[in-house]
């Protein structure tokens, strides 16, 4: 599978990625033996990141990765972890939670390192105490040789452009914010490739919103939102083609994105976009589908603290 450079990290991850949040059921039951398949089959298809958080499945994620990760040689994935956030109103980013949650992540997952730490969903909290104390409490984590990378996750744009005015950081996950719906992370491209951040993407399917699968409960999407959306995945499914598999394709092609993360504990989902990965786009589909899509051109919704989120985009 084609590899990217992280920015100046000096890593190379491939264009698609595992992501390990559906392990902790974050949208559906799981069956435990399926969700460890879906690992192995995900770097026996060539992916060589895994992404997870100390938030999903409240640690569940984790320990399954545990479970398999023993298994497969160590050079063979790059592993990334998150913390700060534990469960959907627990956050903790002080120095000495940052110390026990990388020990633990390295106990649950049974290895001696971690190549990337984020930090995880901080538009929940100050950003000062992120740039202040959490970030540098990770620096000492590098130190001790127990994490490669350290940098941030989240939803808002404008979370992200602060964090990198107002310090260093290694690498950058922004999600739903570079599919078929919604291109404005392509603004952290000219500062990352200026100041050598890596930049990930996840959630090419923007929770669902792109697949012909029913929402979670939790998604934020408006009525015309999902209409529109709808309409989309309608026209695709008339051409032969789900969306799904456009969707995957067009977040894929964006050279400025290291890798995409996108996660399933269906082993069968795994090699089915490993197959779409490979697949050239259907560039009249997809201008056809992004005319559909244009009323709800980055269309987004407030996530966190007010301040952290620029609304008058809106």
């Amino acid at each position: 599978m084609e590899t990217r450079p992280l920015g100046k990290t000096g890593l190379n991850l491939t264009k698609l990625s595992f992501g390990a949040s559906s392990l902790g059921a974050e949208f559906r039951s799981v069956d435990l033996q399926q969700a460890l398949r879906s690992v192995e089959v995900a770097i026996d298809r060539g992916m060589n990141f895994i992404d997870t958080s100390a938030y999903y499945g409240r640690g569940m994620s984790e320990v399954l990765l545990g479970q398999v990760l023993p298994k497969i040689p160590r050079d063979k994935y790059y592993l990334g972890t998150k913390l700060g956030r534990y469960a959907p109103r627990h956050f903790d980013f002080s120095a000495r939670r940052v110390a026990e949650s990388v020990d633990v992540s390295l106990e649950r997952m049974r290895v001696d390192h971690l190549d990337i730490v984020l930090c995880h969903d901080i538009e929940f909290v100050d950003m000062r105490q992120i740039i202040d104390e959490t970030l540098p409490a990770l620096r000492k984590e590098v130190e001790k040789g127990k994490v490669r990378l350290i940098g941030v996750s989240g939803y808002p744009m404008k979370m992200f452009q602060y964090i990198l005015g107002q310090t260093d950081i290694d690498v950058l996950l922004t999600y739903n914010h570079y599919t078929l719906q919604n291109d404005m992370a392509l603004e952290l491209v000219p500062v990352c490739q200026t100041t050598g951040v890596g930049l990930m993407n996840a959630a090419p399917f923007s929770a669902r919103l792109l697949t012909n699968a029913p929402l979670p409960a939790w998604h934020k999407a408006t009525a015309e939102v999902r209409a529109i959306a709808k309409q989309a995945a309608d026209y695709c499914q008339s051409q032969g083609v789900d969306i799904a598999q456009l969707a995957l394709q067009f977040s894929l092609a964006h050279p400025a994105f290291a890798t995409c993360v996108t996660g399933s504990a269906n082993p069968e989902r795994i090699m089915q976009w490993a197959d779409w990965a490979e697949l050239p786009i259907d560039q009249p589909l997809l201008a056809e589908v992004q005319r559909i899509l244009q009323p709800i051109h980055n269309w987004f919704y407030i996530e966190g603290r007010p301040e952290n989120n620029d609304e008058s985009r809106q």
